[in-house]
């Protein structure tokens, strides 16, 4: 393993977030803080307890899970797109550099930045509403988790995407969908038993249940199945890395 190479990588990805502190990690955070506002203050007050837990601490799990996936997704996907709009990548590739190394780094760095914007807004929400960790291990363990995962996907995204809309596009239209509808603001339980279980296949309900667990104790779903789910989609996304880098796939033409 060449670490040196998977340093210069994630230290020129690190770096490039001090310059730009106001986009990577200043916006992401203050419009979760709009969010505690409106929802958490605002409406919070109209809304009774969900299981036990008041409505804008029950959020806070869901907010923190929906920023940080699409974070994890915007940082990696543009950290590796970037290079190949400026043509840069064919340096890296001819470089002794396995395609191991090269995924540490730049999904090393943007997991990284995403895990600091979410340890940011947890900071932040103890500021707006009382806040009780049941599981401390196992929320770090799951936002850890969850970084990685989709900044993988974002990894892939980067290397599909032949232009900056195509960069926007599955966010936009896919993941922030799936967000808003994968319980960040809800319980599946309060849904009629069909829309349970057509949730079910909303892969970010299993994300923000377990975490919501870590906090509270609480989870739509079994935790084992979250996790299960989440280690699943990070080997997919290992899977199908693994792949484009085998057989060059918008890496070589």
């Amino acid at each position: 393993m060449n670490h040196r190479a998977i340093g210069a990588i994630f230290n020129f990805e690190i770096n490039r977030a001090r310059r730009t502190i106001g986009q990577s990690i200043i916006s992401p955070v203050l419009s979760t803080i709009l969010y505690f506002i409106v929802f958490g203050a605002a409406i919070g007050g109209r809304i009774d307890a969900i299981e036990g837990v008041s409505y804008g601490a029950f959020i806070v799990p869901g907010l923190i899970m929906q920023t940080v996936l699409a974070q994890s997704i915007s940082l990696a996907s543009f950290a590796i797109y970037f290079p190949r709009f400026s043509g840069t990548i064919y340096e890296l590739l001819s470089a002794p550099v396995s395609f191991a190394e090269v995924v540490t780094g730049y999904v090393g760095a943007a997991a990284v930045k995403a895990l600091t914007i979410g340890l940011i807004i947890l900071a932040t929400s103890f500021f707006f509403v009382p806040i009780e960790i049941l599981h401390p291990f196992w929320m770090l363990a799951f936002l850890f988790l969850t970084c990685i995962t989709f900044c993988l996907l974002g990894f892939i995204i980067g290397i599909w995407a032949d232009g900056f809309e195509q960069l926007q596009m599955i966010p936009l239209l896919v993941i922030t969908p799936l967000s808003f509808l994968g319980g960040s603001f809800y319980s599946i339980k309060m849904l009629p038993e069909f829309w349970q279980n057509v949730s079910l296949l909303n892969p970010v309900v299993y994300l923000v249940s377990a975490f919501r667990w870590s906090f509270y104790g609480t989870a739509d779903v079994a935790v084992g199945i979250s996790l299960a789910v989440i280690l699943a989609f990070l080997c997919i996304s290992l899977a199908v890395i693994a792949w484009i880098f085998k057989t060059g796939y918008r890496l070589r033409n």
